[in-house]
């Protein structure tokens, strides 16, 4: 029913595009750019009819303007951020419901990289749109959220089923998976995930998606045990 496909832009963005078969909606999730997204689609004859944006940043926003003028699509994003992104049409907030075809995704407030962050989660796909928050082993800095807010969104995402796909806006993912060595020099499954990773990165070949059982092997932020320590922990990845 859903296809999804990651256009690689700027130095390490994904924009993602979703595209329901039965109906042909197809959705862009988070355009930093416009031209190389329109083209993705292009090549595979799927016409955007919306955007939805996870937050603020501009290398989230950035094409709105420029696909919507080439499309008409709709803009759906985070309400407590409408200020900053003059191109919305939509505005939803946690425990909204968006659309793609006949299928539900269900708005989630996952506050701290920005205030009003928000993710989308499909749970009859079995996938979640991220944005900043949760990255393939780590989290997005805090700039204007607590290290509570993500502890609690670290519990939220590793309560989803184990196979969940988790669709990251950056490609970090040798990065967390040195940093994630250096935290838990023991910790085996680090260690193969890191080589994978590795591997992966001298192919060219992107690291995400990820899946919750994958993270929750392997990534820190959501295997710390409380807030103090993944505060600690994205102290320490901040200077890392």
């Amino acid at each position: 029913m859903i296809e999804v496909v990651g256009v690689p832009v700027l130095s390490d963005n994904y924009v993602w595009l979703m595209h329901e078969v039965v109906t042909g909606d197809t959705v862009v999730i988070d355009p930093a750019v416009a031209a190389p997204v329109l083209e993705a689609a292009e090549q595979r004859g799927w016409t955007i009819s919306q955007i939805w944006n996870t937050h603020w940043h501009p290398d989230h926003v950035g094409g709105n303007a420029e696909i919507k003028a080439a499309t008409g699509c709709r803009v759906t994003g985070p309400a407590a951020e409408a200020g900053k992104i003059d191109t919305l049409d939509v505005r939803v907030k946690g425990n909204d419901i968006a659309t793609i075809g006949g299928l539900r995704a269900e708005v989630w407030d996952v506050p701290a990289h920005t205030a009003g962050h928000i993710a989308y989660h499909l749970p009859s796909a079995g996938i979640i749109f991220v944005g900043d928050t949760l990255f393939a082993m780590g989290c997005g800095r805090l700039f204007e959220g607590t290290a509570a807010q993500m502890y609690d969104n670290m519990l939220r995402f590793a309560a989803l089923d184990d196979a969940t796909k988790v669709y990251c806006a950056h490609e970090y993912t040798l990065s967390n998976a040195k940093f994630a060595a250096a935290m838990e020099p023991d910790n085996a499954d680090i260690a193969a995930r890191l080589a994978e990773v590795s591997a992966m990165r001298e192919r060219g070949e992107p690291t995400v998606p990820t899946t919750i059982r994958q993270e929750r092997a392997t990534n820190p932020f959501m295997r710390a045990g409380t807030v103090e320590e993944l505060a600690r922990l994205r102290t320490a990845k901040d200077n890392f």
